[in-house]
């Protein structure tokens, strides 16, 4: 089935697509991570229905614009009767073509009002505070888009990485940078997870840090299941630092999209004196710039530099290593239906 426009058509791709999309998603301006198909799939373990939709342009006969929607049904109600779209670090789309914008949220607003979606919530990959990020907000406004809660986090640290590694040191602070060294000295060295072995030692760190820094975090079968879809494509590592036969600490880093993104951290409390951390983001960096990554995504922190912010000093290790601060633009709703809307929100929150 597809939904019309006489240049565009908007496409539900099928599995044997995969390679198609992730092509797409790859090489689109405003591509990431959490518009794979592997994301999908590991989201579906967490209770998320995923579908890509594709919008094909009959005169240059590709495709020119998509989006990976992420459905999730409301308590006791099934996906056609009444759900929740969204769609992380995307659409993929040329805001400033005004004819595939409309064509394509058109026959989006109209597929998933068919499908029983409630409202759909957005979050593009959009930098705020920019020229460009002004003109997507007034789009977005026109489109009958409101701001609302984000779901990803607003800032995060950026790091260029298309320097030669002597330039990426000399730009990282002076403390940072002795201790990449001095972990090197100690005799930490980092290497790939091999097995699901590995992902299981990982995992035991990981909750120790969360422990430790009071966050939440998924089940093992969650991290196992990443690894399995995104490093067996290249699309993801899990670096782990060890000293002395002993696993310290592990960064799981996706690579996508000419981007690398740390996603999930985990250390050890014993000998935090040796500085695994340091070394591990270091060669995360370094492979990062190997695999073709123009930008390291350091993925969140506070939303002020306040120091009384909870992970005020994740924020600052973070900043250590010469990166800016961007900010997105955030989430944005549509809402199809709004008396449903109000009951299901008071349903979420009695949860």
């Amino acid at each position: 089935m597809s939904w019309r426009t006489e240049r565009y058509t908007l496409r539900p791709l099928a599995a044997e697509q995969r390679e198609q999309w992730d092509r797409f998603v790859t090489e689109h301006p405003y591509g990431h991570l959490l518009q794979s198909w592997g994301w999908g799939e590991l989201k579906q373990q967490a209770g998320w229905d995923a579908l890509r939709l594709a919008l094909w342009d009959a005169e240059r006969e590709r495709i020119v614009a998509g989006a990976q929607v992420l459905r999730r049904t409301l308590p006791h109600l099934p996906l056609r009767v009444g759900h929740l779209a969204y769609v992380p670090k995307g659409p993929l789309i040329d805001w400033f073509q005004p004819e595939q914008c409309r064509a394509f949220f058109s026959q989006l607003n109209s597929f998933l009002i068919r499908q029983g979606a409630l409202a759909l919530h957005i979050e593009p990959a959009l930098e705020a505070g920019t020229e460009h990020g002004e003109h997507i907000m007034k789009q977005l406004a026109a489109l009958d888009f409101h701001a609302a809660r984000a779901i990803q986090p607003l800032r995060t640290i950026m790091l260029d990485v298309t320097p030669d590694e002597d330039t990426l040191l000399a730009r990282m602070k002076e403390k940072w940078r002795y201790n990449v060294r001095l972990a090197a000295r100690r005799g930490v060295t980092v290497r790939g997870a091999e097995t699901l072995e590995d992902v299981a030692a990982w995992y035991r760190l990981l909750e120790i840090t969360a422990a430790r820094d009071h966050f939440g975090i998924h089940t093992l079968d969650y991290y196992r299941r990443a690894w399995q879809l995104f490093a067996a494509r290249g699309q993801a590592r899990l670096l782990l630092a060890e000293y002395q036969g002993q696993l310290l600490a592990g960064i799981f880093v996706g690579l996508f999209a000419r981007q690398a993104i740390y996603l999930y951290g985990a250390s050890s409390n014993e000998q935090r004196q040796v500085m695994p951390n340091y070394l591990l983001q270091w060669e995360a960096i370094r492979q990062a710039r190997q695999h073709g990554a123009s930008c390291y995504d350091f993925w969140g922190i506070p939303e002020s530099d306040a120091e009384e912010e909870a992970m005020a000093g994740v924020y600052r290790f973070k900043r250590g290593w010469g990166g800016r601060v961007v900010r997105f633009l955030g989430c944005y709703e549509r809402v199809y239906h709004p008396l449903a809307m109000k009951v299901a929100r008071n349903l979420i929150h009695a949860r």
